[in-house]
């Protein structure tokens, strides 16, 4: 008898899988995430969920369903996928979930927004469990949002809860969907990468791409940012500040909206830089807030970055 439930995480630089069984995560696994085709993505998610299942003791055969959560505009019924500009070739419309279920025999595939996923996790086994009421806002690759209403998740008409592309600034940085003054673009990883290459272009002097080429990698991970903010790097700071600022204006907007009872921050950049990243964003948020003695419980994530594996899986019926 099927007794597990994968769920997978698919982020613009990793995709995590985890096996759950009795709501307990039993194995899990963790890869790059291809840098080329859609094709290659898929085939990484399908070789991701084997490699968790070997962890885990258990194969194929003993799956009930999988879940997968991942950026982008969301068809939940099809399982299709478009619109995510941090996967390679996730813009057009991929057929993620059919093709997960041929690699497994037919199995059950859930599809849905990446952030809604790990928003779910948090609701359901992490830090948004006392709440009937909240939003989930994930800063890593990109920025994106889940909400959580009266319980429920909102799906709207596809694209619920996506603040990563609340304008910010009217007229600021080009955002990866190519409108202007997007939160994405001032708080997203990959938006920081290219502001900072603008600057060292333009003669600003930094410490960053330093960092990242002796830690080996090719992007500026979380870790290379909270090194060079460690460091005191002129340049970080002040593209964090902007980020936190950005964040700010969102969150208090978003709130004015809907009078939230709490605002989980996590992500990839969220959850490395920590308590005090979430508390600047908190205080940014206040100035902006129309009731700022009755602001919302502002969180980090409980989960860290197995929130949308495990987010998955509940979507999934785990």
């Amino acid at each position: 008898m099927a007794e597990v439930t994968v769920g997978v995480d698919l982020g613009g630089t990793k995709i995590q899988a985890v096996v759950v069984s009795d709501r307990i995560v039993v194995g899990q696994s963790r890869c790059a995430t291809p840098k080329t085709d859609a094709g290659d993505v898929m085939a990484g998610i399908v070789a991701s969920i084997r490699a968790a299942l070997d962890t885990a003791g258990k194969g194929p055969s003993d799956l009930r369903a999988i879940g997968i959560g991942t950026p982008g505009s969301v068809d939940a019924a099809t399982g299709h996928v478009s619109k995510a500009s941090n996967v390679p070739g996730f813009m057009d419309d991929v057929p993620l979930g059919p093709t997960v279920s041929e690699a497994f025999e037919g199995t059950c595939v859930t599809v849905d927004n990446d952030v809604r996923a790990a928003v779910m996790g948090e609701y359901r086994n992490g830090a948004g469990r006392p709440y009937r009421n909240l939003l989930g806002v994930f800063v890593g690759t990109g920025v994106g949002g889940g909400l959580i209403l009266e319980g429920e998740l909102r799906h709207g008409l596809g694209n619920a809860g996506e603040i990563g592309h609340m304008t910010v600034r009217p007229g600021g940085r080009r955002c990866s969907c190519h409108r202007l003054g997007c939160l994405e673009a001032y708080a997203g990883r990959m938006s920081i990468e290219q502001a900072a290459r603008h600057h060292v272009d333009t003669g600003h002097k930094t410490k960053l791409f330093e960092i990242m080429e002796r830690k080996g990698r090719d992007r500026l991970t979380s870790s290379v940012i909270a090194e060079a903010l460690d460091q005191g790097d002129r340049l970080a700071i002040d593209l964090i500040d902007a980020a936190i600022e950005a964040l700010g204006l969102a969150l208090a907007n978003a709130n004015n909206l809907l009078d939230l009872e709490a605002i989980i921050v996590g992500g990839g950049l969220g959850d490395r830089l920590g308590e005090p990243f979430v508390r600047r964003v908190e205080q940014e948020m206040a100035k902006n807030l129309r009731i700022p003695e009755r602001p919302p419980a502002v969180l980090q994530t409980e989960l860290g970055d197995l929130s949308g594996a495990v987010g998955a899986t509940v979507l999934a019926g785990g």
